[in-house]
């Protein structure tokens, strides 16, 4: 999973949430350090610990580690002319989540490849990021993304936690009574598998839970700004079928109404293999 510049744009959202105003910026600093390539800086512009959790690199950890984390990822960037598009950005209480669009050159087609990526920052000096997606669109499979984090004593409120409420029992008309009239949901796997509208949500919804019910998560963290609520759950179970917890993360968007006007997941969790 490649690191994207607009990682930047998380990490300033998640710097005005934690510090002062008028302070140094070492998170500005640091990535001025990264685009320029200038690597000998890093350790004194933010000495504290900087961790990635990244669907395929996995934990990378350090500045060193870093460094070769970002070297191979700009090459991969480069050779797939990767043009960035920023879908939106949700900051809370000292994290954010920032959702792109990658548009990449595979195989000769152009595909549209979604991402989140969650920063933040514990302190001034250090930083995490966790990065949700799926492989389907540039590997052509699923693949393991296993926990990142421990469920919490976390909900989503108000039309986010009715969804979720719906989405573990499974049950159709709840789920598509959340939405707006012209609500979509859109699937990890792109913006072509996006379904709009009553009638295509409650197909969809119908098919996802013909497998025997809906499907279990474990909240674990809440990034909520009254607009979007971001959730960082574990996926445990799908239908009947028990899962090894996998990492996931869903952004709820609220329309004027207070109903859902999208629902966007980052997950690479494989449906059982008896759903049509």
């Amino acid at each position: 999973m490649p690191w994207f510049p607009d990682f930047a744009s998380a990490v300033e959202l998640a710097r005005q949430q934690t510090r002062a105003t008028g302070l140094a910026d070492p998170v500005g600093q640091y990535f001025a350090a990264l685009n320029s390539g200038d690597t000998r800086a890093l350790e004194t512009v933010w000495p504290g610990e900087v961790v990635v959790h990244d669907p395929r690199a996995g934990e990378v950890r350090g500045h060193r580690q870093l460094r070769h984390f970002v070297s191979r990822n700009q090459h991969w960037l480069a050779e797939h002319h990767a043009r960035i598009e920023t879908v939106a950005s949700t900051y809370s209480s000292g994290r954010a989540v920032v959702e792109l669009l990658a548009h990449l050159d595979v195989d000769g087609r152009e595909i549209a490849w979604p991402v989140a990526v969650v920063a933040e920052a514990p302190d001034d000096l250090s930083v995490v990021f966790r990065s949700y997606c799926s492989q389907v669109p540039v590997a052509g499979r699923h693949e393991f993304r296993a926990a990142v984090l421990k469920p919490g004593q976390v909900h989503p409120g108000d039309v986010a936690g009715r969804f979720h409420a719906a989405l573990e029992a499974g049950d159709v008309e709840a789920m598509v009574s959340t939405f707006e009239a012209d609500g979509y949901f859109r699937e990890p796997i792109g913006p072509h598998a996006t379904h709009r509208g009553t009638a295509e949500l409650q197909s969809f919804f119908a098919r996802r839970f013909s497998a025997g019910g809906g499907m279990g998560l474990e909240h674990c963290a809440v990034t909520d700004d009254g607009v979007r609520c971001a959730l960082e759950y574990n996926c445990v179970r799908w239908g009947g079928h028990d899962l090894p917890p996998q990492a996931g993360l869903g952004v709820y968007e609220r329309g004027p109404d207070g109903l859902l006007a999208a629902a966007r997941v980052y997950h690479d969790v494989e449906p059982p293999a008896e759903l049509p």
